[in-house]
């Protein structure tokens, strides 16, 4: 009875170390657990948070007897991780109310997966982190009005300003923004956080590590370009939802070759220009733009393939070239 016992509580620990990682799509025990040390390595609280609120997540989906193979691979962990983690970042983790906040909206998130898998699903669209924005914002906006949640001591934010402060870059910007923009995505900013989290996805994932980089220069580049401070290319709030579109156009939600790694690179430009439009857009409520304009850009680019005969979604079969030859994907 005990060995069965310890091998449950192995198994459930396995897929919450997947879920943490799957917020990266990695469906992969190995790199969950590295991405629990970078969160720990960012503050112990984050750790903490990160790896109660995706097993509460975990445990619910079990509970509510949703399909076993979703609940094994992860995918009913990783919004309840960023739930968890989110809180623990706007209201302070050191507080037993955005403990205890957290814990429900790591349950709720998990009801709220369910509504928008069964909406999107009519589209042949995924969630993606869709539960997750929907969940933090609706708590961010609503934190300034209890007076026993609410620990910043001030009202909604005010409303986003123009870019200031130099636009120029140094070296240490561009270095520093390329590791932050893959911390950003877990909402945390120290770059040697994101070279951890990026070794993680290396070690599950070539491909997925590949595009990660392409989508955090591609952020870079299209931030300088246009003009965005240097400071929020260091601290990766402009370049992470980059990374994440720039995964899952290539290689994650669309088979990997040319044409998708095109699509990815305009679609991470695109995701970045987004951020500082939803920024404005959700300050004067008091909200954030969290994995946002990833989300809006990653459902706008996927509901487009259908009409992009060059474009097809992973597992679909190759498309055939004029001559007869199909294309054969990268490795």
């Amino acid at each position: 009875m005990g060995h069965s016992r310890a091998a449950r509580w192995g198994r459930f620990a396995v897929h919450v170390l997947r879920g943490q990682a799957q917020v990266d799509f990695v469906p992969s025990a190995v790199t969950g657990a590295v991405f629990s040390v970078g969160l720990f390595v960012a503050g112990w609280h984050y750790g903490l948070y990160g790896l109660l609120g995706t097993a509460v997540g975990t445990g619910t989906a079990r509970l509510l007897g949703v399909e076993r193979g979703r609940v094994a691979a992860g995918l009913e962990g990783f919004n309840a991780c960023l739930v968890a983690v989110g809180f623990a970042v706007v209201l302070g983790a050191g507080h037993l109310s955005t403990a205890l906040l957290a814990a429900g909206g790591c349950a709720v998130v998990t009801v709220v997966a369910g509504a928008t898998a069964t909406v999107l699903r009519t589209w042949g669209l995924p969630t993606l982190t869709l539960p997750f924005c929907l969940t933090a914002s609706a708590m961010t906006i609503a934190a300034p009005g209890f007076g026993k949640v609410w620990h910043q001591g001030e009202g909604p934010a005010a409303l986003a300003r123009a870019a200031e402060g130099p636009v120029a870059p140094g070296l240490s910007d561009v270095v520093h923004g390329f590791f932050a923009n893959v911390a950003q995505v877990f909402l945390v900013p120290q770059w040697y956080v994101g070279l951890i989290f990026l070794a993680g996805i290396f070690a599950a994932d070539r491909l997925a590590g590949a595009m990660a980089c392409a989508g955090s220069a591609v952020g870079i580049l299209t931030a300088w370009a246009l003009g965005a401070p240097a400071q929020r290319i260091a601290d990766g709030t402009m370049g992470y939802n980059a990374v994440l579109v720039a995964m899952a156009l290539c290689g994650v939600l669309l088979a990997a070759d040319r044409w998708s790694l095109g699509f990815a690179v305009v679609g991470a430009a695109a995701a970045t220009v987004l951020g500082p439009a939803l920024s404005a857009l959700l300050a004067p409520a008091g909200g954030r733009p969290f994995t946002w304009p990833f989300v809006l850009t990653t459902l706008v680019f996927l509901a487009s393939v259908p009409a992009l005969p060059r474009l097809r979604r992973t597992g679909a079969p190759a498309p055939a070239e004029p001559d007869g030859v199909r294309t054969p994907l990268p490795g």
